[in-house]
């Protein structure tokens, strides 16, 4: 496996467990896994989910969702506030799979209802604390308003609700994480009791890695809709879903220069590659990867006293110890886990798997191949 430039080298193996983990998880509590594929975006990351009995996906835009349904998905939840300037694309769509929308605001149904050419499946977005977008679960004017409004369309077919526990990301104690997601289900279900005389189906979605991942038993939902956890990285390491064990992609980056008067090491490697998210470390320094050893077997644990430290557009600074930075030469490649694994896939726009296959990504095709 020659590497010569910046490249994102997946681990089959973990990924495929990492799966299968979740796939069970969700058979054992009896809930739907809907997992988020905005994480990989692959075609054929997303045979493996097939290949565990997954049939229903979450994406984050209409063009995802077109990739996956020219890949023979057919039953494709859009968890973005749907977005009525693609109706064109959004009537191709849900001509020929099962099309979930989102609604945050009732002014954005009559435009469906008199632009829509085919039946779609709605859901309304719950805000339950995250407060990025969606109907505050207390907004009874609002929902009362959006499901009649929705009721009376012949297009429209009203699912349930759903949510996301973005805020599970900003903690890194289990018992915060499960406080967030029982609040969450507790809303969630106050609403599916306050309308469940007027609608025969209520249906309850909810999809975040942390708690997914973290929770043993999940319950009182239909469905879960994590992504992440395909991958994991280091943020979701730093927040307790997982051990460094299940991290499945790391960066490959060639080391161009060396600064023994400081102990730096340059590689090529910088934002572009893998995005600019960090971890601030508790003595307030910055943390944009951790350094890894490669092996018969994959790659290491991170190693002690030599971390990724500064990005700039192609350079990254990786600070060592002495003992460490006699370790690694000019023309050499260095192994990185990355912080936010999503972005650093879409930054890098394709896999490189330990067995040498390239694997595509959605942000490195055409627009005419989607």
């Amino acid at each position: 496996m020659k590497i010569s430039v910046p490249t994102l080298l997946l681990d089959k193996e973990k990924c495929q467990r990492n799966i299968r983990m979740m796939v069970e998880k969700a058979r054992r509590n009896n809930v739907r896994l809907r997992p988020h594929f905005k994480t990989h975006q692959s075609a054929q990351v997303g045979e493996w989910f097939r290949q565990e009995g997954v049939e229903a996906i979450t994406v984050s835009s209409v063009r995802m969702a077109r990739y996956f349904a020219n890949h023979g998905w057919t039953d494709i939840m859009v968890a973005i506030p749907v977005n009525v300037l693609e109706l064109e694309t959004i009537n191709e769509l849900a001509g020929r799979v099962r099309l979930h929308l989102i609604v945050v605001n009732e002014e954005v149904l009559p435009a469906l209802q008199q632009g829509l050419k085919h039946n779609v499946a709605v859901w309304l977005k719950i805000d339950t604390g995250y407060h990025r977008t969606g109907i505050p679960a207390t907004n009874y004017e609002t929902i009362d308003s959006t499901l009649q409004t929705i009721a009376a369309s012949d297009k429209l077919e009203f699912q349930g609700f759903m949510a996301h526990d973005g805020h599970t990301y900003k903690q890194t104690d289990a018992e915060a994480i499960r406080e967030i997601h029982k609040t969450t289900v507790d809303q969630l279900n106050q609403l599916r009791e306050r309308y469940k005389s007027q609608l025969s189906t209520i249906q309850l979605s909810i999809g975040d890695t942390p708690s997914c991942s973290i929770l043993e038993t999940i319950v009182a939902v239909d469905e879960i809709r994590p992504g992440n956890f395909v991958f994991y990285d280091l943020t979701q390491h730093h927040i307790g879903s997982n051990n460094y064990n299940q991290i499945a992609v790391c960066m490959a980056c060639p080391v161009i220069a060396k600064h023994p008067e400081r102990n730096e090491i340059i590689i090529h490697g910088g934002s572009v590659h893998f995005s600019k998210d960090v971890l601030v470390q508790p003595n307030g320094g910055n943390l944009f990867g951790r350094v890894v050893e490669m092996t018969e077997d994959g790659w290491s644990d991170p190693e002690e006293g030599i971390n990724l430290v500064s990005l700039s557009q192609e350079h990254g600074i990786v600070k060592a110890t002495p003992e460490q930075f006699a370790n690694y030469s000019i023309g050499d490649i260095m192994y990185i886990l990355p912080i936010h694994s999503c972005l650093t896939a879409g930054s890098m726009k394709s896999y490189l798997t330990l067995e040498g296959e390239r694997l595509e990504h959605l942000s490195g095709l055409p627009e005419s191949f989607v």
